[in-house]
């Protein structure tokens, strides 16, 4: 018999990637994303899908009904300048959204619940963040999310949910939107495409751990089986500046276009990489794809999927 597994926001970048791999396992996957960011295309035609709000106040009748052994929630407000212009609203989905979930894996024969969180937005400014630091969220966004995963420890205590909360780095690869404000390698890649300069926020000094999203799907595939109740770092622990990052995907695109320089945003983090011992140790985790070959599969995938 299959494994029967939700995927929140299944339709979005990570999470299409994530349904894909659990097909190839053999499980039986229902998608549920309101495409407010996810996209139709994304669909995996071999899971089911339900156009559908987390935060519906039916949501737990859906849940029930499916009795899924594994919930990935992916679903999420991840703009960080959104969150700051409007705290309320990202709570509403981030918060409130997450707690419709974990109500009603509570009515169900969860074997797990795989929280998808963040690193940088929770640890705040950070050169090397393990998991034992201080978290110093400087965003709301970064509050929700350190928010559920108190929540996800409430009620693995309260109400025998188990998780697991894994706070990523940079995620990037296909499928990303170039037009969002989350992504800034899709960006860099569609502006090179367009021939359009980019602008490099914080001067290009600004530091991150970019992922590539087939290694953050790994580490949500060992999580259904391991790092009960524990929260993991999923990054590469390199740090790379934008500016860095930008000459890479320069090199491979062979485009002669030189940025704009420009500060940083309001609520952005000049620096932060991920320690990722404890996944490594515990989960048998580790970043496989170099920052230059994933870049190189990124670039070449908006190529051929640019207009």
């Amino acid at each position: 018999m299959k494994n029967k597994v939700i995927v929140t926001g299944g339709a979005g970048f990570i999470g299409s990637h994530l349904v894909d791999r659990l097909i190839s396992m053999g499980m039986e996957v229902l998608i549920i994303d309101n495409l407010s960011s996810g996209s139709e295309e994304n669909l995996n035609k071999m899971a089911e899908f339900l156009k559908k709000d987390i935060c519906d106040d039916d949501i737990d009748a859906v849940i029930k009904k499916y009795s899924p052994s594994f919930i990935f929630h992916l679903a999420a407000q991840i703009d960080v300048r959104k969150s700051l212009a409007d705290p309320l609203w990202d709570e509403g989905i981030n918060i409130r959204g997450t707690l419709n979930l974990l109500e009603a894996a509570t009515k169900t024969n969860i074997k797990k619940f795989i929280f998808s969180s963040t690193g940088g937005a929770i640890y705040g400014e950070a050169k090397y963040a393990d998991e034992e630091l201080l978290p110093n969220p400087l965003s709301p966004y970064g509050v929700a999310k350190l928010c559920c995963e108190h929540y996800l420890r409430i009620y693995s205590e309260w109400k025998n949910v188990p998780f697991t909360s894994l706070r990523y780095g940079n995620v990037y690869g296909p499928r990303q939107d170039p037009y969002g404000e989350a992504g800034v390698v899709a960006i860099f890649c569609n502006q090179l495409i367009e021939e359009k300069r980019p602008v490099l926020f914080g001067y290009g000094s600004m530091i991150r751990d970019y992922i590539y999203v087939s290694d953050i799907i790994e580490a949500n595939i060992l999580s259904m089986n391991g790092g009960d109740g524990e929260i993991y770092n999923i990054g590469t622990g390199t740090p790379t500046t934008v500016k860095e990052l930008f000459l890479i995907l320069k090199d491979i695109s062979g485009k002669n276009l030189e940025p704009e320089l420009a500060e940083a945003r309001e609520g952005e983090i000049s620096k932060i990489y991920l320690n990722c011992k404890k996944a490594k140790k515990e989960l048998r985790w580790t970043s496989k794809v170099s920052l230059k070959k994933g870049l190189k599969d990124t670039y070449h995938w908006f190529v051929t999927h640019s207009e």
